[in-house]
């Protein structure tokens, strides 16, 4: 049976969905015994031996590039923020480090105009202005008005930001690089950058916990292909919305398996956010087809 394009590529977001709730949940279930820097090393291993055979089959050409100094930086913020994430997920309940994740989106919107000097107009601002109320709404603990930013919450953000980095960067580089290179590059660079987080906090797991460390790993490798191939066979568009189903899974499994409650103000403020970025997302979609009309 032939699946029309967009349902296509929505089973392979949900399926992109669903491995990201695994990994987080396995993030949150070793965090106790193995610190966000170890995980990100074996996050960064597994995803280098499943890009193995490629790079070992093309060789020289898996590395080719004319601007390793971007290639670089982008690893380095890639790995940072991969592991102040996951220090966020083990941290912070399921639901509310994941709502906060989606903050990238917001960052794009200031990284566009001052890296890529592309013109964002008002409605984009705005967008990201409203985006950013609403993350202020899911710090708020209570009814009191007293925010609540802690380190947990900072370092999500912040772990956004420099995923926001890390995209412009790929926006950049795409335009004379193939996605396959700065897939390998990200993924050597990022074994080599989690070594000393992992030296520093190294201990030998046990059969079992290997065993999870490496499945976590494999998760995060398959819900990045997921959503990659999701995003190529559906339009952006319509596979955008798609994602946030990420929030009702982490929820789901928040409660079940960790008894965490969203609060009123996370739901609000997750709202508010996920509203405003996918505002963002359809405005970008309009200027690439004004665009592509332009030059055509």
């Amino acid at each position: 049976m032939k699946l029309d394009r967009n349902l296509h590529g929505a089973l392979w977001m949900v399926a992109s969905a669903v491995g990201f709730t695994a990994m987080t949940t396995l993030i949150k279930y070793l965090g106790d015994d193995y610190p966000a820097s170890l995980q990100t090393f074996y996050r960064q291993l597994a995803g280098f031996v499943i890009l193995l055979p490629f790079i070992m089959k093309r060789r020289g050409a898996a590395f080719a590039t004319t601007r390793p100094g971007i290639l670089i930086f982008r690893s380095a913020a890639g790995t940072l923020g991969m592991i102040l994430s996951f220090y966020a997920f083990q941290k912070m309940p399921l639901a509310d480090a994941n709502a906060l994740s989606f903050t990238r989106t917001l960052w794009l919107v200031p990284l566009a105009a001052v890296v890529l000097h592309e013109t964002v107009g008002p409605l984009r601002i705005g967008a990201a202005i409203v985006g950013f109320i609403g993350v202020l709404i899911m710090l708020l603990p209570g009814m009191n008005g007293q925010f609540a930013i802690g380190w947990p919450a900072l370092a999500m953000l912040a772990s956004s930001f420099l995923f926001a980095l890390t995209i412009t960067g790929m926006k950049v580089m795409t335009r004379d690089h193939s996605p396959m290179v700065l897939l390998v590059w990200s993924a050597a660079l990022g074994l080599v950058m989690g070594i000393p987080g992992a030296f520093f906090t190294w201990r030998w797991p046990e059969p079992f916990d290997l065993l999870l460390l490496v499945l976590m790993g494999v998760l995060g490798t398959v819900t990045q292909g997921c959503y990659i191939k999701g995003m190529s066979i559906g339009d952006a568009a319509a596979m955008a919305p798609i994602d946030y189903i990420r929030l009702v899974f982490t929820v789901i499994v928040g409660l079940t398996l960790f008894n965490e409650i969203p609060s009123v103000w996370i739901v609000a403020g997750a709202g508010i956010v996920v509203v405003s970025t996918l505002f963002i997302t359809w405005r970008e979609m309009q200027a690439s087809k004004a665009a592509a009309a332009d030059t055509a």
